[in-house]
């Protein structure tokens, strides 16, 4: 069993055992192509989270009132993400072995596939759920298959056709998109689609991927591949609302890069939604 860490997610600083979701930040940017510092963002998180209030009026709940526990970061290597993705998956194994929900905090978005590939050996009808503003479908990027540009890929090397379902995409290679066309789903540039998704996943276990780059430059200026033309925080957080009452045995959020917005204002919407995905989450 996990020991209490000192410090802490504000809200998040349960026993392990009494606790539902376990939280854990994966910091590893190292196939970053454009603009590196997504490993900072847990702790960036932890320290900016305590400027928030615990209490959420969006939906009447507090942190306070459930049990979430911050297991802390991991210790990944740099330089090797075939290792880092190890550590990522024998992680979250531990804890979906416990009945626990793994929620990771990224890094970069190729943290994804580490849990990816731990839930699908609990979960084989594992069905993808992913908010991004790239589609991340190349089988290689630079002759590299694991990279930040694959990860959707390498998930549906384990998941396979018509398991993936895909928001908010406005950027990717033509080659990616057109096969995408052929074994994904994917909603361009909003949520349209979303309430057919619910409605098909509604008994299915599911993954969900939560690239903040989503977001439009306007709101959320701190992630390393931004992309103009994304969707509002109000807009993100309802498609949140709509799939809450799904089965959601695993979780991330990935790709807030800290330095890359010295107003903070991109880690202070990070913590805000991550309070308001744990309480809608929260069972």
């Amino acid at each position: 069993m996990l020991e209490k860490n000192i410090h802490t997610i504000l809200g998040c600083d349960n026993n392990y055992s009494e606790s539902k979701i376990v939280v854990f930040g994966a910091p590893f940017d190292g196939t970053t192509s454009y603009r590196p510092g997504t490993r900072f963002a847990a702790s960036a998180i932890r320290n900016e989270s305590y400027s928030m209030e615990t209490y959420s009026p969006y939906q009447d709940k507090d942190l306070e009132d459930i049990n979430v526990f911050d297991a802390g970061d991991l210790e990944l290597p740099f330089g090797n993400p075939a290792k880092a993705l190890e550590q990522i998956e024998v992680f979250s194994s531990e804890i979906l072995k416990d009945e626990k929900i793994p929620f990771m905090i990224g890094g970069e978005h190729l943290v994804t596939l580490g849990a990816i590939r731990a839930v699908t050996q609990l979960h084989k009808d594992l069905h993808i759920i992913h908010f991004d503003a790239h589609s991340d479908l190349r089988d290689e990027y630079l002759g590299e298959p694991l990279s930040h540009a694959t990860v959707i890929r390498r998930c549906w090397d384990l998941v396979g056709d018509n398991r993936i379902f895909q928001f908010g995409i406005r950027s990717g290679s033509k080659e990616e998109i057109y096969w995408g066309r052929k074994h994904v789903h994917t909603c361009f540039y909003n949520f349209n689609d979303l309430d057919h998704t619910v409605e098909l996943l509604k008994d299915k276990p599911v993954y969900l991927t939560i690239d903040l780059d989503v977001l439009d430059t306007s709101v959320f200026p701190g992630t390393g591949t931004p992309e103009a033309g994304g969707v509002t925080f109000n807009e993100l957080l309802n498609a949140i609302k709509k799939i809450s009452n799904l089965n959601i045995v695993a979780l991330d959020m990935t790709e807030l890069s800290p330095p890359l917005d010295p107003t903070g204002a991109s880690t202070a919407l990070a913590c805000k939604l991550l309070r308001e995905i744990l309480l809608y989450v929260y069972r």
